[in-house]
C-alpha cells in the first residue's frame, strides 16, 4: 500500500535531495495521517460513548489530536518547502523541526487531559457495557495503526524527517495503548474487574512519556546538536582523498533542516604549493562535497611549512608531547618563528567536546614540557573547541 501511495502521488520519488520531492513526501504523510486519524476517531468515539468506557474515549480523543498532529505535520512540510528570501538566506528547512515540537507539546497536553478524566473515573466509577462493535473497533484500530507507523517510517527513512520519526514512534505507541485498552475491557467482560479507568490513566501516562520524549528528539536539532559522526566521517575520508590535502581541522557543521546542511573546514596545504594550483584544488572541494555529500562547503586554505627539515623536527616533538597528555587533544597550524635568542612555537591545539579538560592547567603542561627540551623554546598556544563529535588527525 506505502508503495502505491508513493508511486501514485510522488513525482521522481527518488530523487529525495530534492526540495520540491521531499514537500510532496511530507503533504503525503499529512494527508493520510488525517484521513486515517479521523476515521480511527469516529469509530472509537462511537464505540466509547455506547459503553461508557472512559479508555476508549481517551484513546479515540487521542486519535483526535494525532489527527491535528497530521494537519502540523503537512503545514510544516509546505512551510519548510518555501525557497531562501531576503529575511531568511538559509531557507525555511527547520519549520520541519518546530513542527515536529508542536506535534509532542500537542501530545503531553492531551495526555495532561486524559489523566484529569481518568482520575475523576476512578473517584466517581461508573459501570462499563463492552460489545462486539468495541472489540472490533479495537483490533481493526489497532491494525490500521500499525500500518500507518510503518507507512511513516518507510518515508522518514527515505527523506531523513525527524518530524515523521515522531510520527512513526507515536503511531506505535497508540498500538500499545490500544492493545492496553482491549485487554482492559476484557478482563471486566469476563471477571467483572472494573480496570477500565486506571488503564484511562495508563493511557495517559504512556502518553506523556512518548510526549516528552518526543519534545527531547525535536529540539535537540532546534538547539543545534553536534553532526553525525559518519557525515563527518564521510567528509573527512572525501577531503582526504586529494592529493596535496596535509591535513584538515576547525570543521564546523550547521544544519538549518534536512538536506539544508552548511560546513566550513580548515585544509592544511604545503606552503611551496603555487597558490594558484592550491586555490584550484579547494575549489575542487568544495565542488565536489557539495554534489556527492549535498554539503555547502566553505574552505579555508592554511599553508604549513613541509621542506624545513628543523621545522618538521619541532612539529613532530610537539605533536608527540601533546599527545602524550592527553591522546584525545589534537594539534595543527605549527610554525616556528626564530630569533636570535629564542623561537616562538605557535599553534593550534582541540579540546575535543564536552571534555572536562582544565585548558589553563594543559597549556601549562604542554609549555612547560617544551621547555624541558630547550629554554629557549617559547610554546604560543591557542585551544580550539572541537564542534564535531569525533576528532580529525591529519592523516
Amino acid at each position: 500500500m506505502t508503495n502505491l501511495l508513493i508511486k501514485l502521488f510522488i513525482k521522481n520519488s527518488e530523487d529525495v535531495t530534492n526540495e520540491k520531492v521531499r514537500t510532496r513526501y511530507g503533504m503525503l504523510s499529512g494527508a493520510v495521517g488525517i484521513c486515517t486519524n479521523l476515521l480511527l476517531f469516529t469509530g472509537k468515539i462511537t464505540a466509547g460513548l455506547l459503553s461508557n468506557s472512559i479508555s476508549i474515549i481517551a484513546d479515540a480523543i487521542n486519535n483526535l489530536s494525532d489527527a491535528s498532529s497530521s494537519i502540523i505535520t503537512l503545514l510544516g512540510f509546505k512551510l519548510s518547502g518555501k525557497p531562501a528570501d531576503k529575511e531568511h538566506p538559509f531557507g525555511h528547512a527547520r519549520f520541519e523541526y518546530l513542527s515536529g515540537l508542536a506535534v509532542a507539546i500537542i501530545i503531553m497536553l492531551i495526555g495532561v487531559e486524559l489523566g484529569k478524566t481518568s482520575i475523576n473515573k476512578i473517584i466517581n466509577p461508573e459501570s462499563v457495557a463492552f460489545n462486539l462493535l468495541s472489540l472490533c473497533v479495537l483490533i481493526g484500530s489497532m491494525l490500521l495503526k500499525l500500518w500507518q507507523g510503518l507507512f511513516y517510517r518507510k518515508i522518514s527513512k527515505k527523506i531523513s524527517s525527524t518530524a515523521l520519526i515522531a510520527s512513526a514512534t507515536d503511531s506505535i505507541s497508540d498500538v500499545i495503548t490500544t492493545g492496553a485498552v482491549l485487554t482492559s475491557a476484557l478482563i471486566a467482560h469476563f471477571t467483572g474487574l472494573k480496570l477500565d479507568a486506571f488503564m484511562g490513566l495508563a493511557v495517559a501516562a504512556f502518553i506523556l512519556y512518548s510526549g516528552g520524549k518526543l519534545v527531547v528528539e525535536t529540539i535537540n536539532p532546534i538547539l543545534g546538536e553536534a553532526p553525525d559522526n559518519e557525515l563527518v566521517e564521510a567528509i573527512e575520508d572525501k577531503i582526504h582523498s586529494y592529493p596535496g590535502v596535509l591535513g584538515i581541522h576547525d570543521l564546523m557543521v550547521h544544519s538549518y533542516g534536512p538536506a539544508r546542511i552548511f560546513a566550513s573546514v580548515h585544509v592544511e596545504v604545503s606552503a611551496s604549493e603555487d597558490i594558484m594550483l592550491s586555490h584550484d584544488l579547494i575549489d575542487n572541494i568544495e565542488r565536489e562535497v557539495g554534489q556527492e555529500l549535498g554539503i555547502q562547503l566553505v574552505v579555508h586554505l592554511d599553508p604549513i611549512v613541509v621542506d624545513d627539515p628543523q621545522v618538521n623536527e619541532l612539529r613532530a616533538f610537539v605533536k608527540g608531547v601533546v599527545s602524550d597528555i592527553d591522546s584525545q587533544v589534537t594539534m595543527h597550524d605549527f610554525r616556528a618563528v626564530q630569533g636570535p635568542t629564542h623561537t616562538n612555537l605557535i599553534f593550534d591545539i582541540v579540546v575535543p567536546s564536552g571534555s572536562k579538560i582544565n585548558k589553563d592547567v594543559l597549556v601549562n603542561e604542554i609549555a612547560a614540557r617544551i621547555k624541558q627540551r630547550d629554554e629557549r623554546l617559547f610554546a604560543v598556544i591557542t585551544v580550539d573547541s572541537s564542534y564535531v563529535s569525533v576528532n580529525m588527525p591529519a592523516k
